[in-house]
């Protein structure tokens, strides 16, 4: 159970006059958070890249969160344990919370590697807001490709706490979308996320 300090009890909401919907009906788009998941190597990066690329194409209000770019900044301060994962992923939610209540369509580009934690972050968000997709390139694959060098080093045990190797990686359990990019180029897994999104909004 989280403690909670004399000083947090007397914070309290501040009420504001502009809602989620009103900044939303501005842009002439649904928010969401479309949330990749996926072992390192498994191709998130690249997708989310060119996923943003194609809605920004098609005059959406996007904003893309990287795993390793938030690392230089907002999650400098966090390692690679299983907690500091934890907290990593508690911040990059709430953020994405943050740019959804603000109209935009947020693509978040994360290892996330424990359910619990993904979960956490599905639970910030209102029905039909957060979009899973899990990036299911096989583990054999993503060290296959090993494009930053990190399997190597860690097979050698110079990088521990790796997912994969020496941490688990736990698959989602009921994602939204489902790609492999052993077999669908990156334009075509971001045909099949866009489409599903089509699907989902005409629901």
């Amino acid at each position: 159970m989280t403690n909670i300090s004399n000083d947090q009890l007397n914070i309290r909401w501040q009420d504001v006059t502009l809602d989620k919907n009103t900044r939303a009906k501005m842009k002439a788009q649904v928010p969401c958070c479309i949330w990749l998941t996926g072992l390192s190597g498994a191709g998130k990066s690249t997708i989310a890249n060119l996923l943003e690329q194609r809605l920004f194409e098609q005059n959406h209000h996007t904003y893309l969160l990287d795993g390793d770019n938030l690392r230089h900044g907002l999650n400098q301060d966090l390692g690679f344990t299983e907690i500091d994962r934890a907290e990593n992923i508690r911040r990059v939610a709430e953020v994405s919370k943050l740019m959804v209540d603000a109209g935009l369509i947020v693509i978040a580009s994360f290892i996330s590697p424990f359910e619990a934690e993904r979960q956490m972050a599905r639970r910030l968000f209102a029905e039909g807001e957060f979009i899973e997709v899990y990036i299911a390139t096989p583990l054999a694959e993503c060290e296959k490709r090993d494009t930053k060098g990190l399997y190597a080093k860690a097979r050698r045990g110079e990088l521990k706490n790796f997912t994969g190797i020496d941490s688990a990686y736990e698959p989602p359990e009921n994602p939204e979308v489902v790609v492999d990019t052993c077999n669908l180029s990156a334009d075509a897994c971001v045909d099949k996320i866009i489409s599903t999104l089509r699907v989902l909004r005409n629901n």
